[in-house]
């Protein structure tokens, strides 16, 4: 079992004075510590003209800001956005590259399509075209990667023949992911033989249905490139030695980001469409034993909220269905002092994740 951080770059308002550049100065802070500890990942989002919740429109500075600050710790782009309007086939393959090169041959790249009206309303995309681009995308960009000229005629972009460069430090090339909202969306990526980036919290049951068919499905695939078979899972961070205080502080971090996910909803009435079932990502909500609004919240199923031994019997759990790497929210608009987060981190490495390493 492989652990990361997850990073949205939340911010809380007013959007004043210093808010930002604290948010990203906590946020490198937290990576360096991450890199200490041991843990494999760091995931940073794409996210555009999402006020308060996600602050992330420019992931590949901020993970070239980690690759410059880390050593072993292994950065991943979660994802870029695969559609023209917002960034070009060729553009990407350049700046990704160059971030492998930086970073020493440190980066998963992930792909997504954007899962909300707000962003792909204000490039003005059609919500039914991301599917096509994003196939597109995964398509191309190992060939550009690996190619000594690349030229194509496609549905999304065209090119003539061009070296793209330059070319990733890892070889054939950096892992593919696809980030996975809705159910589906692991279908295609084990037909494509990439990985499988779960970026909503899903429940045992549902992550042991898509985890098992993906398996299933990917061991006939007709890979973009080099096969990348894994499963990773989003949750939530808190770790402390007493129960209550690790329920109380942790499920005031899910609720918040979970208020500011649920803001996302109403634009999705501006623009109906088949192409998106659901938004999918909202947080888990804390639920009373009785179901009466004035009980005490429990933490929901396999969320990383407790003492280690409720940590280590969650993951445990993870760790049955398949699940190869957990990645972990730990903070939302910094509703959590920052000195808790370092010290949540310490006491997760030290106390739980000896558990699961060989």
């Amino acid at each position: 079992m492989r652990f990361g951080l997850f990073f949205e770059l939340s911010v809380p308002r007013p959007f004043t004075g210093n808010a930002e550049r604290q948010v990203f100065e906590n946020a490198l802070a937290q990576a360096r510590l991450a890199d200490e500890l041991g843990f494999d990942y760091l995931w940073a989002v794409e996210h555009h003209f999402l006020e308060a919740y996600s602050h992330s429109s420019a992931p590949e500075l901020f993970l070239t800001a980690c690759a410059m600050q880390t050593q072993r710790i292994r950065l991943g782009h979660g994802a870029v956005v695969c559609v023209p309007q917002m960034n070009h086939p060729v553009r990407v393959a350049e700046r990704a590259a160059v971030l492998d090169i930086l970073s020493g041959g440190r980066l998963e790249f992930g792909t997504a399509r954007s899962s909300t009206w707000s962003e792909l309303g204000g490039f003005q995309v059609d919500p039914d075209t991301t599917k096509k681009t994003w196939d597109e995308y995964v398509r191309v960009l190992p060939q550009m990667w690996t190619r000594e000229r690349f030229g194509y005629e496609g549905v999304c972009f065209s090119m003539p023949e061009r070296a793209i460069i330059p070319k990733p430090l890892q070889k054939p090339h950096p892992p593919l992911w696809v980030t996975v909202t809705s159910p589906g969306t692991e279908l295609d990526a084990a037909d494509r033989g990439i990985g499988c980036l779960g970026v909503a919290a899903a429940s045992f049951a549902e992550q042991e249905r898509r985890t098992t068919e993906y398996r299933r499905r990917i061991k006939h695939c007709n890979p973009v490139g080099a096969v990348n078979e894994q499963v990773a899972t989003l949750n939530f961070l808190y770790c402390h030695e007493d129960q209550q205080v690790a329920a109380g502080t942790g499920l005031l971090m899910l609720g918040m980001f979970g208020v500011l996910n649920t803001h996302l909803l109403s634009t999705r009435e501006a623009y109906p469409t088949r192409a998106y079932q659901s938004l999918g990502n909202l947080a888990p909500r804390p639920t009373s034993d009785d179901g009466s609004p004035g009980e005490r919240r429990a933490v929901p199923e396999g969320i990383a909220i407790g003492d280690p031994a409720q940590l280590v019997a969650a993951v445990k759990r993870w760790e049955s269905i398949g699940v190869d790497s957990i990645n972990f929210i730990v903070n939302a608009v910094e509703i959590i002092p920052q000195a808790q987060v370092l010290e949540s981190l310490r006491l997760f490495a030290r106390e739980v994740m000896p558990r699961f390493r060989q």
